[in-house]
């Protein structure tokens, strides 16, 4: 059983266009709950879904935290299920996107026990249909980051 329940979800209003991530958390058996969101300029939905996990897991305090994300991104189960994420590391990540968050990903991806579950998207999920309200409501915000890597790599 997880200690921790991370429920992710990522956003681009066009792809890409301004994007961001929700993500909620949950002690299993405790009454902790906590919520993150953060906006960006411009970036794309696949960025968006994996970068919420990836702040989610640097927000765990403790090394080796077993944790089970729940996600609607294919793209993040899959690429990490079916362990092809190794494989592109293996090969130094050789015509692969985002790079730079998948390195980022697989340093905190080792110093926990992360399980994945695929959940449907806009099913009537709560935690996944907040964290999409909060992923889309941080895209639309004033402030908002740049996802430098992403527009130095797109020229934008």
């Amino acid at each position: 059983m997880a200690d921790v329940h991370i429920y992710t979800d990522g956003s681009s209003r066009g792809n890409p266009g301004p994007g961001g991530y929700g993500i909620v958390m949950e002690w299993v058996g405790k009454s902790y709950r906590k919520e993150f969101s953060e906006g960006f300029r411009k970036t794309t939905n696949n960025r968006m879904e994996l970068l919420a996990v990836i702040v989610a897991l640097e927000k765990l305090k403790y090394m080796h935290t077993e944790a089970k994300v729940f996600t609607d991104s294919k793209y993040v189960v899959d690429s990490v299920e079916k362990k092809w994420v190794l494989g592109w590391e293996k090969k130094g990540f050789s015509g692969r996107k985002n790079t730079d968050l998948w390195i980022r990903f697989l340093k905190i991806y080792r110093r926990h026990i992360v399980r994945f579950q695929w959940i449907k998207g806009h099913n009537n999920h709560i935690q996944n249909e907040r964290c999409d309200f909060l992923a889309v409501e941080a895209s639309k915000k004033d402030k908002v980051k740049i996802d430098t890597y992403f527009e130095s790599q797109n020229n934008v």
